[in-house]
């Protein structure tokens, strides 16, 4: 395995040098700050990525005021209480994106939320170096959480994690930890150990270690590694 100094010098090069590579770099939220944050920002969190996914993220952007008022806020408790009424509603309404099958998911997840309380301090006290766990975690327990929407969702809130973007998978290709993208258990372990010892070399949090192998390989076309 390559070590990440090679990635982060390759990085650099392509982005301008260290500095310009630094100030493309985020900061996780600490434990603290993911343990006050309420469960509705949470659930709307969820909501945001479940309606991207597939989609064009702009789009959920420009509507997102308005499907925050179709949702009232995303009221835990609100929006667990959704019966076949209000979801026949929500499906006539244009001010949210109008698929049964991601407005019933976020009905799940609000259920969800209430059944893992406190959600998050689920989310703040899971440890980093076992992120895929709790990707594996929100996806067997919640409704349309797997494959980047989980992860994705987790980086929105602020939780420290990487994410399995093809710019990344490529690059932990090329650093030979896996041979093709990661499907199965066994390979997804094998990218949380080198994340971990990538997290051990250099002292950076995983967000900015998958930034940073993101950005030494592929097109970099701006989608949030």
């Amino acid at each position: 395995m390559k070590k990440f100094a090679t990635i982060e010098a390759r990085a650099a090069k392509r982005k301008g040098g260290a500095d310009a590579l630094e100030g493309m770099l985020a900061s996780p939220a600490t434990k603290s700050a993911l343990r006050r944050k309420a469960d509705h920002r949470y659930l709307a969190q969820m909501a945001k990525n479940i309606f991207a996914s597939g989609f064009r993220w702009r789009v959920v952007e420009a509507k997102w005021p308005d499907i925050e008022e179709a949702f009232g806020g995303f009221e835990v408790a609100r929006v667990a209480a959704f019966d076949s009424g209000d979801l026949a509603e929500l499906l006539e309404d244009k001010r949210v994106i109008r698929h049964r099958g991601k407005l019933e998911a976020i009905v799940d997840n609000a259920r969800f939320i209430i059944d893992a309380a406190p959600f998050p301090k689920l989310v703040a006290d899971w440890p980093d170096d076992d992120i895929i766990g709790l990707w594996e975690h929100l996806a067997k327990n919640g409704r349309l959480l797997g494959g980047n929407v989980g992860p994705r969702f987790l980086r929105g809130m602020g939780k420290d994690t990487f994410i399995l973007s093809q710019d990344v998978v490529a690059c932990l290709i090329d650093a030979n930890v896996i041979e093709k993208p990661p499907t199965s258990k066994k390979a997804k372990r094998a990218v949380q150990a080198a994340f971990n010892a990538w997290r051990e070399e250099t002292g950076r949090p995983l967000c900015q270690l998958s930034r940073i192998a993101s950005m030494s390989i592929g097109e970099n076309y701006g989608v949030p590694t």
